[in-house]
């Protein structure tokens, strides 16, 4: 029984040994086996245990996609240690706050965050600092001289599938992202509940493309953890460019390709895609929602159905799939359906009162099976209730066949790309401006990111209204990441509000999706 995560790498390299596991095009074409995948993870978990670490100390991962990723999250899993992924691209302030609030004793990075990092960790003393893919600074390690260095017997991680194995930052109801707790139980029952569908989701046989961020629980675990569990090729990219790669999807014989709307909305209707996809045998999306109009039109242009998912970060993600629904092989997925629970997963549509809805009427989606984190760092509050239920804050209906429709969220998250946003995060940046009275962010929905933030702002008296929108575009660059930033800014004379003195979201929602926002009208 596998009660660590790393054991499916230990069991991928028995059984495939020099077969490629790994590969990524950067400055040159790299590629990993098996077992020098399975090794390399080896080192990682005795150079940390060689630093100082024990089981249940924390190693943040602020690394972009590459093999060095897959190694150190393994590494981290196998040594008992608990993996802290962090966006890269975060900023310093970001990074900082996770990094203080998990208690990393090591940050292992990359060229991309090592700027952001260096920053962040400058006044925490006793951390160990590794880079990756840039030269090392004078307190720093290199990744390669760490692998090197690492002696010594392998550390003993304990034989309990309640230890935690991941602490992922998301967005909750209330308050700055919190870490939600993933053990070792979830997310082998997540990848073994996937393992489950009929077709399988992933084989041995496939090239499984990695664009999703491994910081991201979807690509976590439903990409490179279902492809260590399948023993399936990984093509990792950091960056998405259209053209260049599906030239890539094409020379590298991908055949399975998890992605996003974000991915599907580029590529529909782009000349020569057919072509450059013939090699693939499945396409999954994910992250957030996939217009139904918008999968007709890549279905139409590629050749190619796409299935859906549905899942949080607190279920390690999966919690529904159209993958292994029962349908002919030449018929394309319910529409507008997310599908139906995976093997092991209950899943009920509650109303307020605590009564599950009827079929066909909207309720929150409460979910229960193994794949449950146990609540949010570090106590494990606002997790599972007694009986093992989860409310996950999304509004959803089941229709007649047991699938699943989802239809609105219950908490004000701005999904960005497949990434939460916390509306109270951007605002408390924001209001930090000088000239700024009052500010209001909602999530509004785009082309290309299935959502993007907006920011009513009312200017105080004496601000200078044609400067303001750009001190704020300029501070929120310095302090929020990329996909956090208002991809539009309206200023407003005032906000609406409740009854109860709350600003009405709703209104604002409402009046963004329309053709003029009228707000700045007498």
């Amino acid at each position: 029984m596998i009660v660590n995560a790393s054991e499916y790498l230990r069991a991928a390299a028995r059984e495939y040994g020099d077969a490629v596991a790994l590969i990524e095009h950067r400055e040159e074409r790299r590629e990993l086996s098996w077992s020098a995948f399975d090794a390399a993870a080896d080192a990682v978990a005795r150079g940390l245990s060689a630093r100082g670490l024990v089981a249940g100390h924390r190693v943040a991962l602020v690394m972009s996609n590459r093999i060095d990723l897959a190694v150190g999250y393994y590494g981290i899993l196998r040594g008992g240690m608990v993996a802290v992924p962090i966006n890269p691209r975060s900023t310093a302030r970001e990074i900082e706050r996770m990094v203080n609030d998990s208690k990393a004793r090591v940050v292992l990075c990359d060229e991309i965050g090592v700027k952001q990092v260096r920053e962040a960790t400058a006044g925490i003393e006793g951390l160990i600092v590794v880079v990756d893919g840039t030269k090392a600074g004078a307190d720093e390690t290199s990744f390669a001289d760490f692998l090197a260095s690492a002696s010594g017997a392998d550390p003993a991680a304990p034989r309990d599938p309640e230890s935690l194995a991941v602490l992922l930052y998301t967005s909750g109801t209330s308050g700055k992202p919190r870490g939600a707790m993933l053990p070792h139980r979830a997310i082998i029952a997540n990848v073994e509940q996937i393992a489950l569908l009929d077709p399988p989701a992933m084989t041995s046989d496939d090239t499984c493309l990695a664009l999703l961020p491994l910081f991201h629980i979807y690509g976590l675990n439903c990409v490179l953890g279902q492809a260590v569990k399948q023993g399936a090729k990984v093509l990792l990219v950091d960056g998405f460019d259209p053209a260049g790669l599906l030239d890539l999807i094409e020379a590298e014989g991908v055949t399975n390709l998890p992605i996003a709307p974000p991915v599907i909305a580029a590529w529909a209707g782009r000349e020569g895609l057919r072509g450059k996809l013939a090699g693939v045998q499945r396409i999954m999306s994910g992250a957030s929602a996939l217009d139904a109009d918008l999968a007709a039109d890549f279905e139409s242009s590629s050749g190619h159905f796409v299935d859906q998912g549905y899942g949080l970060t607190e279920t390690s993600p999966v919690i529904a799939t159209t993958l292994g629904s029962l349908r002919a092989a030449d018929e394309a997925p319910k529409r507008g359906s997310v599908g139906r629970p995976l093997p092991g997963i209950g899943l009920r549509i509650v109303e307020s009162s605590g009564e599950d809805a009827n079929p066909g009427d909207p309720a929150e989606i409460w979910v229960r099976g193994d794949n449950v984190f146990t609540g949010y760092w570090p106590d494990g509050i606002d997790g599972p209730d007694d009986e093992g239920w989860y409310p996950t804050g999304d509004i959803g209906f089941l229709d007649d066949d047991g699938d699943l429709s989802l239809v609105d969220r219950l908490r004000e998250l701005v999904i960005v790309s497949g990434f939460n946003v916390y509306p109270s995060e951007v605002e408390d940046v924001i209001a930090e401006v000088d000239g700024v009275s009052q500010v209001a962010v909602v999530g509004v929905p785009d082309e290309d990111t299935g959502e993007s933030v907006l920011a009513f702002v009312v200017p105080g008296g004496n601000a200078d209204e044609s400067a303001l929108t750009s001190e704020i575009e300029a501070y929120c660059e310095e302090r929020l990441a990329r996909f956090k930033i208002p991809k539009r800014i309206v200023i407003v004379r005032g906000l609406p509000y409740s009854a109860t003195g709350k600003v009405a979201k709703g209104r604002l929602r409402a009046l963004a999706r329309s053709e003029s926002l009228g707000l700045d009208q007498p």
